[in-house]
């Protein structure tokens, strides 16, 4: 579900694997690898899903922040 009430989107799994393994080879051609630390700052969406699963195939530690949170805040979360 997304932010807003009513708002949803619907994926298959099928969807969610194909997606999740082109944003694991683009974070791999980005240069992340096995051991790296990744910040997703994405709101709540099949995306941000993708982009966890991908991680967590490549190996990379991820860490999710949402945009609530004040600069500070995220600062302090992405350097934790």
């Amino acid at each position: 579900e997304k932010d807003e009430p009513g708002e949803e989107e619907r994926v298959t799994y099928r969807e969610l694997l194909e997606l999740t393994c082109r944003l694991g080879n683009t974070l791999k051609r980005q240069g992340v690898k096995q051991g790296d630390r990744v910040t997703i700052y994405m709101p709540p969406c099949p995306l941000a899903v993708a982009g966890m699963l991908a991680c967590a195939r490549i190996g990379a530690v991820h860490a999710v922040v949402f945009a609530g949170f004040s600069a500070e805040s995220l600062a302090d979360r992405i350097r934790d």
